[in-house]
């Protein structure tokens, strides 16, 4: 399962560790992404989806159709 929002396009993104005394090295910063089945009123069936914690949370504000609109 590649660690990419299928709603909002989240994915791995790389920075720096910075220790103490400033001796940087590379990381990964990878996006809170879960495998969620969500149930589509309209056309009476399931999805499962990879979807970021952010976007789960606009689907609880704004409705899952409104967020899924562009994507399906």
């Amino acid at each position: 399962m590649p660690r990419k929002c299928d709603v909002t396009g989240k994915g791995t993104r790389s920075g720096n560790n910075v220790s103490h005394s400033h001796i940087k090295t590379r990381r990964k910063f990878k996006a809170n992404v879960h495998k969620k089945r969500i149930y589509l009123e309209e056309e009476k069936r399931w999805i499962t989806l990879n979807v970021s914690t952010r976007a789960l949370r606009t689907m609880e504000k704004n409705g899952v159709s409104s967020v899924l609109k562009g994507l399906l």
